[in-house]
């Protein structure tokens, strides 16, 4: 039997029995779909997270000191260990252009304006953190001044908005109040050399408020070896000084840390010190999210099977039905392989079907999910041919049995079939 044939009566079968047909696709539909959108929306995660987080590369190297594989962000867990002397040390090595520390000061609240909003820390770090772009009003905080910069939705905190040139009252947890003139406003795609330490430094919806670690900052040590007091710090950024320096300067600030610094000594025994670049944390990211978005389209596999296994029971159905169809075939000279060519075409063609139906309605739903959650919609062109794929896979597979059994048929026994 012709092949085109095989696609006429198969079709015409499909078409004979509308509403079955309908329903069986819709299994298939609904798996595809549910594939579709969750890859895509981890697709348009992955780009959305790691458009902010990697856009504006630098020649950063992020430095922290936390228990050894524990999970989190950079900075997750940081134990203040990296003494005034290390972040000398640093700047002295060869490709760094500057170290730039980072530490939290507790508080209670901040006060301005007669109105008082609790926050729970403010970011004590140098003037070096900040891009010089990334103002939208004013500059950054002078060393030893009592001045702090806040980001938006800091400022937004009262009412009116904070802007430069007024005074907050900070409550530190130590019960002291401090009086500061806020000198910077940070605008919402702000960056620097807090790189993924100060992700959102700007943007996002926390409120951030940073400080100069002098006069702000006192978490203090005595420095090993010698008793001197210094301030501590949980988190550095060395800045290099290009691109091309980042793979040397890394070793080398790996190896002053493990070997020579007060860091070492300072260190509990179950961490261990993270070295890491841009580049380093966004592939930590992307492999993240590519676990989780796995995850989930593995679930939604699951509608796949369920639909295959619809697409099989309409097939075995249809033998039954066709039994006598099946010994006409066969007597007027039909071979096995033209039985099951033709309910092999007809379970293919629902699961193609299927698949070709489920793209629109996943893309649907992929963009109705990020139009809630405020997402830039980025399409997978490959997983479009791969649903395709996989529908017609679906197909050959669920009508394989049945088309295998509809071969077999004894031609006499399907004769007498009422």
């Amino acid at each position: 039997m012709e092949f085109r044939e095989s696609l006429r009566l198969s079709w015409r079968a499909i078409r004979s029995h509308k509403l079955r047909s309908t329903l069986t696709t819709l299994g298939i539909v609904i798996g595809v779909a549910a594939v579709v959108t969750f890859v895509t929306l981890g697709t348009s995660l992955q780009a959305d997270v790691l458009g902010q987080v990697g856009a504006d590369r630098t020649p950063n190297i992020y430095v922290w000191a936390g228990p050894e594989g524990a999970d989190g962000g950079p900075g997750a867990g940081a134990q203040p260990v990296f003494t005034t002397h290390d972040i000398n040390r640093l700047r002295n090595i060869s490709g760094v252009a500057e170290v730039v520390p980072r530490g939290i000061v507790p508080t209670a609240a901040i006060s301005a304006g007669g109105r008082t909003v609790a926050q729970r820390e403010v970011i004590a770090t140098s003037p070096s953190y900040f891009d010089p772009d990334s103002f939208a009003a004013g500059r950054p905080f002078r060393q030893g001044r009592r001045e702090v910069v806040v980001n938006r939705p800091a400022a937004q905190l009262f009412d009116p908005a904070l802007d430069v040139g007024q005074n907050v009252t900070l409550r530190l947890a130590s019960g002291e109040s401090v009086e500061a003139e806020v000198v910077g406003l940070l605008n919402e795609s702000a960056g620097g050399a807090g790189g993924v330490f100060g992700a959102g430094l700007g943007g996002g919806s926390r409120p951030l408020v940073f400080t100069p670690t002098d006069p702000f900052y006192r978490t203090t040590i005595d420095r090993p070896g010698t008793g001197e007091s210094q301030r501590v710090y949980p988190t550095l950024t060395v800045v290099a000084e290009d691109f091309a320096a980042v793979p040397g300067v890394k070793d080398r600030v790996r190896a002053y840390l493990t070997d020579e610094s007060d860091a070492a000594k300072l260190i509990p025994d179950s961490y261990a010190f993270a070295v890491e670049t841009d580049q380093d944390l966004v592939d930590q990211l992307k492999e993240l999210i590519n676990t989780l978005t796995n995850f989930v389209t593995g679930i939604a596999v699951i509608s796949l099977v369920v639909g295959s296994i619809g697409i099989a029971n309409v097939m075995l159905v249809s033998v039954t039905e066709r039994t006598k169809e099946i010994g006409i075939m066969k007597a007027v000279g039909a071979q096995n392989r033209d039985v099951l060519q033709l309910f092999l075409l007809e379970a293919t063609l629902l699961g193609l079907f299927g698949a070709v139906l489920g793209i629109p309605v996943g893309v649907a739903g992929a963009y109705a999910a990020a139009e809630y959650i405020g997402m830039g919609l980025v399409l997978p062109y490959e997983w479009f041919g791969i649903a395709v794929a996989v529908g017609v896979l679906v197909g050959v597979v669920a009508g394989l049995y049945p088309a295998w059994s509809a071969a077999r048929t004894d031609p006499i026994d399907a004769l007498r079939y009422e």
